[in-house]
């Protein structure tokens, strides 16, 4: 089995990202900053919006102060390396992502959309922090997302254990079907790039 269908995934990265990436190292790490930045604020604000859900909020803390932990360290790589952070970049992953979550309906049906978007990038993540810790030659950045990669698979699983939690299993099962369609269908659209992480 793959490691892309044990993430759930439909479509694995195209190979020739890795190459472009070790290429565009610098954009590479600024993208990453800010996509650790990104997840943190996004964890907080999933818990300022159901702070009744006692587990979720639970859940997240943690994360918040994990993923702040991850942009900090890559601060750290690109002021060892001499970089600069440089600019935050449009995220046309997930902005696609986000243009497909369901709106207007039932708050719970954008809720469970929500945790399974977050899923997604982490899953997406996760896939090509392995694809680094495999394919650059650089043996210190080799193990940095190597170790980048076994933390996004813990929240790719946190993410879909909360949907388990807050919602039936084959609900939750259902429309993970349908976003990882979707998903495949927006990473077969989008140029592969070297200077964004997805």
């Amino acid at each position: 089995m793959s490691k892309v269908s044990i993430l759930g995934l439909k479509l694995p990265t195209d190979p020739r990202w890795v190459d472009l990436a070790a290429i565009s190292l610098q954009d590479i790490l600024t993208d990453h900053a800010y996509c650790e930045q990104k997840a943190a604020s996004s964890a907080i604000s999933l818990i300022q919006k159901n702070p009744e859900k006692t587990k979720l909020v639970e859940a997240l803390a943690p994360i918040v102060t994990e993923e702040w932990g991850h942009f900090r360290q890559v601060l750290a790589e690109l002021k060892k390396r001499g970089l600069p952070l440089g600019k935050q970049r449009k995220d046309d992953y997930v902005n696609a992502l986000l243009e497909n979550r369901k709106k207007g309906g039932h708050p719970d049906d954008s809720f469970l959309d929500a945790l399974l978007i977050f899923a997604l990038i982490e899953a997406r993540s996760c896939e090509r922090f392995r694809l680094l810790s495999e394919g650059l030659e650089d043996e210190y950045l080799k193990e940095f997302y190597r170790r980048f990669m076994v933390s996004e698979a813990g929240h790719y699983r946190l993410f879909i254990d909360l949907a388990n939690e807050y919602f039936p299993e084959e609900k939750v099962t259902l429309r993970w079907q349908e976003w990882l369609k979707l998903e495949a269908e927006i990473l077969k659209n989008i140029k592969v790039r070297g200077d964004r992480m997805h």
